[in-house]
């Protein structure tokens, strides 16, 4: 599975964004994907888990973004998303979607000023 993220960008602090993954394989089918989750890494930190959705729809979030971040599936079985509200300037990273168990996005940079 090609896993392409989209919808980064430099936002005010208190600002919203909506990232999208798409996987290109066209076998891909969600119901069999058993989880589906965005990550970020920030400079000079570990790369850490925000969010993830599993084929029942159950969602998982970090602590750090509950309440403000929603992960979500799109109409097309192929497309996720990641709606970001309230940003903080520490939510600034490098956004990556990931399929397990190996299939990573090319990240898309989110930049929260204050």
């Amino acid at each position: 599975v090609q896993l392409v993220e989209s919808g980064g960008g430099l936002v005010q602090a208190g600002g919203s964004l909506r990232l999208s993954c798409v996987a290109s394989e066209t076998s891909f089918r969600f119901l069999s994907i058993d989880i589906i989750a965005w990550y970020r890494q920030a400079p000079g930190k570990q790369r850490e888990m925000v969010a993830d959705i599993s084929s029942s729809g159950r969602t998982n979030y970090a602590d750090s973004v509950k309440g403000r971040f929603t992960i979500s599936k799109g109409n097309a079985k192929d497309t996720f998303y990641l709606d970001m509200d309230s940003l903080k300037p520490e939510d600034t990273a490098v956004y990556y979607c990931f399929s397990p168990p190996s299939s990573w996005g090319q990240g898309t940079q989110v930049t929260v000023s204050s």
